[in-house]
């Protein structure tokens, strides 16, 4: 496994979370380059395991060589059913590092980024079926806006719906620069990358159903962690990050509060950091990915 691959996020902070010990059973759910993996073994001893989960062929290159290591390549919405296939009902910590890894990012022909011409793929999983190109040029417009609305949060997402709409009816969008040169026409100038990812980022999110995944995955991860067990979150957009927020506070994915007779809060987790946790300004000059990080600490009661 190479640093190249994925420099770890907040490593120290996410390590320190989850509270480990020697003959731990640990969930990473985003192996990725294995860089929070590495960490987690050195905190455990001989008895303890890791469950490594990616759905990434990529990733499954970096499998550490460890007994206590158990990579699944598949999505960590089956987190649940990979762990009862190896006889294991609860953990003591699962770790998620969620969206898209450095290497992913970096690997021009996965489609993922607007600073190479490539094929529009940005499949986590290549063994999927819809890529971005299926998305833009063949879902019907209400869909197409719901999608950069809800996924990109994008103001003027209707105009860049119309706009796709009228492009691919004159040659079909298979590229990362056709789609750049079209959204960068309905990009504010002042902000064109920020709005340039935002649209790449509703994609993703789309083709990779993320939100779907993310939802199944924490309501997993209430029967799966023990009582005084973690579960530790890195998040890098507003849409995950609220929903981990909502579910660490409630236990519910509505973030609803439930209050007993007396007014006390009634959830299955206890917040280890109210506020929650950040790069400091070094680690985001040395890793440009940490820069919307955020990490957020429960733990199970």
């Amino acid at each position: 496994m190479s640093d190249i691959y994925h420099i770890p996020v907040l490593a120290k902070e996410s390590i320190e979370g989850m509270n480990l010990h020697a003959n731990a059973s640990v969930v990473d759910a985003t192996f990725g380059g294995g860089g929070h993996s590495s960490l987690i073994l050195e905190s455990l001893g001989s008895g303890g395991r890791l469950f490594a989960f990616d759905q990434d062929e990529d990733a499954a290159g970096n499998a550490l060589k460890d007994d206590r290591l158990f990579f699944i390549r598949h999505n960590f919405r089956y987190v649940k059913n990979f762990l009862h296939y190896y006889g294991v009902n609860q953990v003591d910590s699962i770790f998620a590092d969620l969206g898209v890894s450095s290497h992913e990012f970096d690997e021009a022909d996965r489609g993922f980024s607007f600073r190479f011409d490539a094929a529009l793929d940005m499949r986590m999983n290549r063994d999927a079926e819809i890529d971005a190109a299926k998305v833009v040029n063949s879902y019907d417009e209400e869909r197409l806006l719901q999608v950069f609305k809800m996924f990109g949060e994008i103001k003027n997402a209707r105009k860049l719906t119309a706009t796709l709409i009228k492009a691919r009816s004159v040659a079909p969008i298979k590229t990362t620069t056709r789609l750049k040169e079209i959204a960068s026409a309905c990009a504010p100038k002042a902000i064109e990358n920020k709005y340039l990812a935002q649209v790449f980022q509703a994609l993703r999110i789309e083709v990779n159903a993320e939100m779907e995944a993310l939802r199944e995955f924490l309501l997993a991860s209430l029967d799966l962690i023990k009582p005084g067990g973690r579960l530790v979150i890195l998040t890098y957009h507003s849409l995950e990050d609220r929903l981990c927020k909502n579910f660490m506070r409630s236990g519910n994915l509505e973030g609803k509060i439930e209050k007993d007779f007396y007014g006390n809060v009634q959830s299955p987790f206890r917040l280890i950091n109210r506020k929650v946790i950040v790069p400091s300004a070094e680690e985001q000059k040395q890793n440009s990915r940490s820069r919307s990080a955020k990490l957020r600490i429960a733990e199970k009661i």
